[in-house]
C-alpha cells in the first residue's frame, strides 16, 4: 500500500490544511435524545469521551442528555463516567473527565412533553453563557424513527432551529424509514427544520477507517485500476454476517429483517463505493455524485424467486454451545416472517461494470462475525498445466476485510516448493494492526466529529437513500407475497436457496 496520501484525502482527525495538527471543533454543544439506551451508553458517549481525551472537543463543550429517567446533573454525570470507563478506546484521564463533566447537563422528561423542550431550551441557554457553546447546537435523534417527527417539531415549536443564532444540525440514525414512500417522508418532517446541509444521516459502517481505506487502495495504488473492471473481475461479493442472534433487540428486528437493517444502508454504500469512479476530488459533493451514478445506474434482475434468498435461523449449535431459533427468541411472535439471512444480486448498468454482479449478503448466526468486500477475478484464459498440477488452485481474489480483523488479503496461486510445477492457492495478508503503530478511531468518534466541523463527505444523501430504497422495494415486495423464509440451522452459512442463487451463474460464495 502507498504511503503517500491520495491528493484531497486526508487523516480522518487531522487538518486537511496541515495533517500535523488534528481537526479540533469549534465551541458547540451536543444532545442526546434518547441517552439511556444501549447505543448511547456504550458507542456514543464513549467517543464523546475519546474525542475529548485526545484533544479534539474544545473547552466550550457542552454534552446533554434527553431521556424520561429524572436523573440530576450530577446522577447523569457518573453514569456517564461509568460508560465511559467502561466502553471507551482511549485511557481513562482525570484531566480529560475534569474538562469534559463541567459541560454535562441532563433534562428529563417525554418527548411529547412541551415542558420537556422548554427545560431542554433552559439548559442550551444556560452552556451558551457559562461553557461559551455560542449557540451551536447538534441535536442526534438516537430514537426510534416514529418518534423523529415529535422531536423535531418540539425542536422547531420551541425555536431551537434559528440557525441565524448559531448553527443548528441533526443527526438520524438508520434505518432512513422502511420503504420509499417512508423514507421521503422522514426526509420532509426533518427537512420543514433544517436544510438539507444540517442533516447528518449516520452510517456507521461509512465511518470505518478500512471503508475509507478502500478508496485510498484504489486510487493511490496504479497496480490495482487497471484490473478493477469486467475484463479482470468475474463477480463482487459483499458480506456483513454476525455470529450472534437477536439478543435483546426483538422490539428493533421484528419487522425490520436483514435487507432493511443492513443491506438497504450499509452493503448498497459499500457496493457504491467498490463501483464508482474516480471522484474529481475527495470533497463531499465529488463523492456524492460519483456514488449516485452507480445506485442510479444498478438493478436487480427481474427474476427476483431466481436472484434473491432469504432464510430464518432455527436452533442449532454454535461456539459448541446450543442457541434458539429467531421464532423461539424472547419477544418475537410464533409466526413472524422476518427474515435474518438476506441475498440479493445487483447489476450495475456502466461500462466498466457491465456483466459482473455484485452478491450482497447479510445474516446473523452464521459460524463467524465477518464483513468484507470480495473482488473475484476471471480464471485465466490459458492454463498450461496438468489438471493434477492444479487441482489445490482456487480464484484470484483481492478482499477487503473491514471488520473484526482489518486489513486485505491477495488469493492467488503459486508452486509449491521441491515439486515439478504443483500449483496451490496461498494468501498474501495486510492488517492494519501489525503496520501502523497508532489505532484506527472508532466509527462514531470520526462521524461524531464531522458531525461538529459540519463535514459531510461520510453521510449518505437523500438521493442516495431513495435510490437504494428504489432496488430494494421490489425485492421487500415479492419476499412479502412468498410465504415464510427458508429455515437454515444457527451456526451454519444460511439457506441452500443462498447458495443455488450463485450457482446460476456458476460461481460459490466465499467462506470467510
Amino acid at each position: 500500500m502507498a504511503e503517500v496520501p491520495v491528493p484531497g484525502w486526508v487523516n480522518p482527525l487531522y487538518d486537511p490544511d496541515d495533517l500535523r495538527l488534528p481537526r479540533i471543533a469549534g465551541p458547540c454543544a451536543l444532545v442526546f435524545f434518547g441517552v439511556s439506551g444501549d447505543l448511547s451508553r456504550k458507542k456514543l458517549l464513549p467517543a464523546v469521551y475519546d474525542l475529548a481525551n485526545r484533544g479534539l472537543l474544545p473547552p466550550g463543550f457542552g454534552l446533554v442528555g434527553v431521556a424520561r429517567r429524572d436523573y440530576t446533573d450530577a446522577q447523569f454525570a457518573e453514569l456517564v463516567r461509568q460508560d465511559v470507563q467502561a466502553h471507551a478506546r482511549t485511557p481513562f484521564r482525570e484531566e480529560s473527565w475534569k474538562q469534559l463533566v463541567t459541560g454535562i447537563r441532563f433534562v428529563w422528561g417525554d418527548f411529547d412533553d412541551s415542558s420537556t423542550f422548554d427545560r431542554l431550551h433552559a439548559a442550551l441557554d444556560k452552556l451558551d453563557n457559562e461553557q461559551g457553546t455560542g449557540g451551536n447546537h447538534a441535536f442526534y435523534l438516537s430514537v426510534p424513527p416514529s418518534m423523529f417527527e415529535v422531536v423535531v417539531d418540539q425542536l422547531e415549536s420551541h425555536e431551537m432551529v434559528d440557525q441565524a443564532k448559531g448553527w443548528k444540525r441533526v443527526v438520524i440514525e438508520k434505518p432512513f424509514g422502511h420503504d420509499l414512500a417512508s423514507a421521503k417522508e422522514l426526509y420532509r418532517v426533518v427537512s420543514k427544520a433544517f436544510p438539507p446541509e444540517s442533516v447528518f444521516r449516520i452510517d456507521h459502517y461509512l465511518g470505518k477507517e478500512t471503508v475509507q481505506n478502500l478508496l485510498a487502495l484504489r486510487f493511490a495504488n496504479q497496480m490495482f485500476e487497471p484490473v478493477w473492471n469486467n475484463n479482470y473481475v468475474s463477480h463482487v461479493q459483499i458480506t456483513m454476517a454476525e455470529d450472534i442472534g437477536i439478543g435483546g433487540r426483538a422490539g428493533y428486528y421484528d419487522g425490520i429483517g436483514a435487507a432493511r437493517d443492513v443491506i438497504q444502508n450499509h452493503l448498497l454504500q459499500l457496493m457504491a463505493l467498490t463501483a464508482m469512479e474516480e471522484p474529481n476530488s475527495f470533497e463531499a459533493r465529488q463523492l456524492r455524485i460519483e456514488k449516485q451514478k452507480v445506485l442510479a445506474a444498478a438493478s436487480i434482475p427481474a427474476d427476483l424467486d431466481r436472484y434473491t434468498a432469504r432464510g430464518q435461523y432455527v436452533a442449532g449449535w454454535q461456539g459448541g454451545m446450543q442457541v434458539p431459533g429467531f421464532l423461539e427468541e424472547k419477544g418475537i411472535p410464533s409466526d413472524s416472517r422476518t427474515e435474518t439471512y438476506a441475498a440479493i444480486r445487483v447489476d450495475i448498468g456502466t461500462r466498466r461494470w457491465a456483466g459482473v454482479p455484485f452478491y450482497l449478503r447479510s445474516a446473523k448466526r452464521m459460524p463467524r462475525r465477518v464483513t468484507e468486500i470480495a473482488l473475484m477475478f476471471k480464471r485465466a484464459p490459458h492454463l498450461p498445466f496438468d489438471n493434477t498440477e492444479t487441482r489445490e488452485l482456487g480464484t484470484n481474489a483481492l478482499v477487503l476485510r473491514i471488520q473484526p480483523d482489518e486489513g486485505i488479503s491477495m488469493h492467488f496461486g503459486a508452486k509449491v516448493p521441491a515439486t515439478g510445477m504443483e500449483i496451490r492457492q496461498v494468501t498474501m495478508d495486510f492488517a492494519y494492526a501489525a503496520s501502523f503503530t497508532e489505532s484506527s478511531p472508532e466509527a462514531y468518534e470520526r462521524l461524531i466529529l464531522d458531525v461538529l466541523l459540519g463535514d459531510p463527505p461520510l453521510f449518505p444523501q437523500q438521493e442516495e437513500v431513495e435510490l437504494s430504497w428504489e432496488l430494494l422495494d421490489p425485492v421487500l415486495e415479492r419476499w412479502a407475497e412468498s410465504g415464510a423464509p427458508e429455515p437454515y440451522p444457527s451456526g451454519t452459512w444460511g439457506p441452500s436457496s443462498a447458495a443455488d442463487m450463485l450457482a446460476r451463474d456458476g460461481f460459490t460464495w466465499r467462506r470467510p
